[in-house]
């Protein structure tokens, strides 16, 4: 057993989860820290939610000290600015308040730091600038650190980036051309997490090992393409004909990601991941190769000896069409409430009428009931309040179908059966609470 203490930031990151049980296989007492765990991440006493962007300095040094932490490995970062999202704070700030931390706590540290592959020349977003400048940081810190710098990143599990091309493999749809040729170098998650378990292993004043910087991935050369290819092999839909979208569709596609990224949600197709999709994934990774003996797997080892189990096909085919169940769900909500209210009001409070409802209760009742709808609608559509929103219209659908029962049951066998597509909506909005999940 290796009791070295590793202490892994972002543990609840698509790296950071699997890296800190993997490390736990290995012998290590790995530590799993993130601001929020999912109670299938709990996994053992020595995961930890801990509000960890909020820590000043000192918070820090007290968690390496309490805990006798001997290697950090900081999987921290966020694609694009946001509600809740700072790139500049998480990547650039963050990082300053643990290196201070490091070099107060008394103790020999080694910081792993994760980072992007490419040159600095090249970056063009606050994502790749802001990680930019916290790996000037950690070099200029004079502690004994490595910055690894992975590829396009493929595990078992998927997010974000991953996702979208697991999702695009199970439809016979292409990125534009440009895209699709770009260079897009893959390394297995194995391999980053067995890189880590290299570095944990050395001994701290070893010289060679200190003020590293790696590129992980693929040492071919693969593109975009190539990717989505193996994905398609393993999902059986190679052999599919397949349309490219037009550019102008990706860059729409953008926007919208852009809007809803504003809204608290965190789709892959924003204007950031699209920034970085156009400008590829490159890199030399002969070093890394030469200093640690790890021969990184190939995309066929990574993707073609898996074939897609049925649960991989399901995930890749409601990826996409989640976005679409969500957005249709809060048009129905904010649509129908606005026709009832600005549009239809006569004919609406003019139902009521007709069934005798008394006069007084009429206006109150079709008002109430209008601003109720728009307020589903707008709940949905916020990711905070998603679920709750979700909840409400389950049950409000269900008031609907109950009471007209009692009160307007003729309202059942209306021709354009409105009260009957009910019951599918109630489904679908069951389907999408149960797609909220994105971890």
């Amino acid at each position: 057993m290796n009791q070295r203490t590793i202490l892994v930031l972002g543990a609840s990151g698509l790296i950071g989860r699997f890296v800190t049980d993997d490390l736990r296989s290995r012998g290590f007492r790995a530590l799993g820290v993130a601001r929020s765990l999912s109670p299938a991440q709990k996994t053992s006493a020595l995961d930890i939610e801990l509000p960890i962007l909020s820590f000043d300095a000192p918070a820090f040094t007290r968690l390496l000290r309490e805990h006798a932490v001997d290697v950090v490995v900081n999987c921290l970062g966020v694609l694009q600015d946001g509600p809740g999202s700072d790139t500049g704070a998480v990547h650039r700030d963050f990082v300053a308040r643990l290196l201070a931390a490091i070099t107060d706590s008394g103790r020999a540290i080694r910081l792993v730091h994760l980072s992007i592959p490419g040159a600095a020349e090249a970056d063009r977003t606050a994502f790749a600038t802001t990680k930019r400048e916290a790996e000037r940081l950690i070099a200029a810190s004079g502690i004994t650190h490595a910055i690894l710098r992975p590829g396009f990143v493929i595990a078992p599990s998927a997010y974000g980036g991953s996702a979208m091309l697991r999702a695009l493999a199970a439809f016979p749809l292409n990125l534009p051309d440009k895209a699709m040729a770009t260079s897009f170098q893959p390394i297995a998650i194995e391999d980053i997490s067995g890189t880590i378990a290299w570095l944990a292993a050395r001994d701290i004043d070893d010289a060679s090992v200190n003020a590293l910087s790696w590129d992980l991935m693929q040492a071919e050369p693969v593109t975009m393409a190539g990717v989505i290819r193996q994905f398609r092999l393993a999902f059986g839909t190679a052999g599919w004909p397949h349309v490219a979208m037009p550019s102008f569709m990706l860059d729409l596609g953008a926007k919208i990601g852009d809007l809803a990224n504003y809204l608290g949600w965190m789709p892959p197709m924003r204007s950031t991941a699209i920034a970085e999709l156009r400008r590829g994934v490159r890199g030399d990774p002969s070093a890394w190769i030469a200093a640690t003996g790890i021969a990184p797997k190939t995309l066929v080892d990574m993707i073609g000896r898996h074939p897609a189990t049925v649960q991989d096909k399901w995930f890749a085919r409601l990826f996409l069409v989640k976005a679409l169940i969500f957005a249709s769900l809060v048009m129905f909500w904010l649509v129908s409430g606005f026709i009832a209210l600005f549009v239809s009001y006569r004919a609406a409070a003019g139902i009521l009428t007709a069934h005798d409802f008394p006069a007084a209760l009429v206006d109150p009742i079709t008002i109430g009931t209008s601003l109720m709808d728009m307020s589903i609608g707008a709940m949905i559509a916020f990711r905070r309040t998603a679920a709750t929103g979700l909840v409400a219209g389950i049950v409000a659908s269900l008031g609907y179908m109950f009471g007209a029962a009692v009160l307007t049951p003729d309202l059942w066998i209306e021709p354009l059966g409105a009260l009957v597509k009910t019951g599918p909506a109630i489904v679908l909005m069951l389907v999408a609470l149960l797609l909220l999940d994105n971890r």
